[in-house]
């Protein structure tokens, strides 16, 4: 069993980051520049997050089901999503050991990710606000 006691505990963290980053006054032109709509695809609990970071638009979060069409799909555990947000999961190694797989034109996603290390100190100030120190020690 993961970290997560389920769909809603992820959606609470990882899902709450993602929406906090889509209004970030400094953070959401820069990922609008992806050009691209992601599905992450979530097992342990099953859950999934897709984003909408077309430049033309506002970016859009859909935590759950979603009638966005995502470009890419990128699949993993719930902990492993946690652990790259704390900044301990490095995605090209996992991409080559299988812990995280990829659908669709993947440089894309990697570009972000220089990007969202910025974000890795507030996903972590956000566990420790609402006092779930067990999953910064578990990770």
């Amino acid at each position: 069993m993961g970290r997560f006691k389920d769909e809603d505990d992820v959606y609470r963290f990882i899902g709450r980051l993602f929406q906090e980053l889509a209004v970030d006054a400094e953070l959401a032109p820069k990922f609008r520049k992806a050009n691209t709509t992601v599905r992450y695809q979530l097992s342990d609990p099953d859950c999934q997050i897709t984003v909408d970071m077309r430049p033309e638009r506002e970016i859009q979060v859909d935590l759950g089901p979603s009638e966005l069409d995502p470009e890419v799909i990128m699949s993993t555990t719930a902990d492993t999503a946690h652990g790259f947000w704390l900044g301990r999961v490095n995605v090209t190694a996992a991409l080559a050991r299988g812990q995280i797989t990829a659908k669709g034109p993947v440089a894309k996603i990697l570009r972000l990710v220089p990007l969202v290390k910025d974000s890795f100190p507030r996903y972590e100030r956000m566990l420790r606000d609402e006092g779930r120190t067990d999953l910064l020690e578990a990770a």
